[in-house]
């Protein structure tokens, strides 16, 4: 396992952060299976979880980190203010009362990296940072960060802290990865940096030092070598209907021909490809994934120690 570091997180973090939206209880209500996963994955050194709050998985990461006594080895992110029936939660209230929420169903006094799952432009970033700071001091909140912010938010939230000595954002979690993000998975509100419209994004991400948590790294499936671009059509059960949206479009499928017969040549996996194309360039990554099994952990792991040559890397996205 490769690890780095982020400001204001006193512990190494896993390259890999395990991504928990599967961890709930079997169909008889236990949770043996889950826990047997995220043992497996500290097992192979990921000691990152990416939760949420509505993931509903807080609750079952704070239960197996009680049972395991591990909580001081492991790095939570968590995700709070997403928009939900009564519309925008980016606000200082919601924002203190979903901050609150996690801490107890993860059952820990602190929370290592706490991001806005979402943001709303009519909130200004002094709010933000105004609230989030109330528990950075205290050291509640270790780091902050926004996922599906856009650079130029994340900019400004930072000249704000910076002028009013606070807390900045020290991460952010937008969509990274080999493929191009054609449309939002979920409906709207999501920031991608992964296309050639995004240039001056990745730009900004590299001259400022922000690290990237990238979500759906291998395109919610489209790279895991389920499927192909010969054998996909539109009522395909291989991907989900996120992908289908976001994802399955040829400028993506010339990418996955690509990415197969990169990975021919070097003996790997597709989705191992489309990993390691993640580390590739010169931003600094951390790649949220989500595995099932022994395996497809293994292989997320593995794919770090692949080396994708710039040429390569460039050929992949041609």
């Amino acid at each position: 396992m490769k690890y780095g570091r982020i400001t204001g997180v006193d512990k190494d973090i896993s390259r890999i952060v395990f991504g928990t939206m599967i961890i709930h209880p079997s169909a008889d209500g236990s949770l043996d299976n889950a826990f047997d996963l995220l043992d497996t994955a500290t097992g192979f050194g990921i000691n990152a979880f990416d939760t949420a709050k509505v993931y509903g998985s807080e609750p079952n990461i704070g239960k197996w980190m009680k049972d395991r006594g591990n909580r001081e080895n492991i790095v939570i992110l968590t995700k709070g203010a997403h928009h939900d029936a009564d519309g925008s939660r980016v606000v200082s209230a919601k924002l203190c009362e979903d901050i609150e929420n996690s801490l107890k169903q993860l059952q820990t006094e602190y929370i290592d990296i706490y991001m806005l799952h979402r943001d709303d432009l009519n909130v200004p970033v002094s709010e933000i940072i105004d609230t989030l700071n109330k528990y950075t001091k205290p050291g509640i909140i270790k780091a902050i960060g926004g996922s599906n912010w856009t650079h130029e938010r994340l900019a400004q939230a930072n000249k704000y802290a910076q002028e009013k000595g606070l807390t900045p954002f020290t991460a952010s979690s937008p969509n990274y990865g080999l493929a191009v993000q054609v449309n939002d998975p979920w409906g709207e509100g999501c920031v991608s940096i992964s296309g050639p419209d995004d240039e001056e994004a990745r730009k900004w991400y590299i001259e400022n030092n922000m690290p990237v948590f990238a979500y759906s790294a291998i395109a919610r499936g489209l790279f895991s070598g389920r499927i192909t671009s010969d054998d996909y059509t539109p009522e395909t059960d291989a991907v989900d209907a996120a992908c289908k949206r976001a994802y399955c479009f040829p400028v993506n499928f010339k990418r996955l021909d690509k990415a197969y017969k990169l990975a021919q040549k070097k003996g790997v996996t597709v989705a191992e490809i489309a990993i390691a194309y993640c580390f590739a360039g010169n931003l600094d990554v951390y790649a949220l994934l989500g595995a099932s099994s022994h395996d497809e952990i293994k292989s997320a792991v593995k794919a770090l120690d692949i080396e994708i040559t710039p040429e390569e890397a460039a050929d992949l996205i041609d």
